[in-house]
């Protein structure tokens, strides 16, 4: 019997009327409309999923509601839009680090977490991190390119607002 979920994704309060155990997922692509998150594997191992909850980069499919309830859901939808992108979203787009683009939700969130924690990761910190997210089309090099530009984006972004210049 579905139940009322109230859950914080993009800093936006939301109620959602579904059964007990269902993937963080579903709720997210069906209830929300929040199609950013892909479903791949549906058993945590592929990375398309990925959200990142109070921090971490974590695979929605294998998240059932009631466990995201009281915590901060990020999406990438959450990031930036078409005509804001976020630095890492940026820094994507300009190292053509996408062929499919199947993969890319998961690489981004990943690497929005990954800056968070580690402003300027070596490439080994980069591959580690991005470890678990599946690319079938083989663009790798161009995501650790895509992570090193997101971090030089997000220190001069840092230099701007130190300046007292624009966010």
């Amino acid at each position: 019997m579905p139940q009322a979920f109230h859950l914080t994704v993009n800093g936006i309060s939301h109620t959602v009327d579904v059964e007990p155990g269902t993937p963080l997922l579903y709720v997210l692509r069906n209830d929300l409309a929040l199609n950013g998150p892909k479903f791949g594997c549906g058993l945590g191992e592929c990375g398309a999923c990925t959200v990142i909850m109070d921090g971490m980069p974590t695979r929605a499919c294998i998240v059932p509601v009631e466990a995201a309830l009281e915590r901060d859901i990020v999406t990438l939808e959450g990031l930036g839009s078409a005509s804001q992108p976020h630095p890492v979203q940026q820094a994507f787009i300009d190292a053509q680090a996408a062929q499919c683009g199947y993969c890319t939700n998961g690489m981004v969130m990943t690497t929005k977490a990954l800056l968070e924690r580690n402003p300027h990761p070596s490439d080994d910190e980069i591959r580690h991190a991005l470890a678990y997210n599946l690319c079938r089309c083989g663009t790798h090099c161009e995501i650790v390119d895509a992570v090193k530009r997101a971090a030089d984006l997000n220190a001069q972004a840092a230099k701007g607002t130190a300046k007292g210049g624009p966010a």
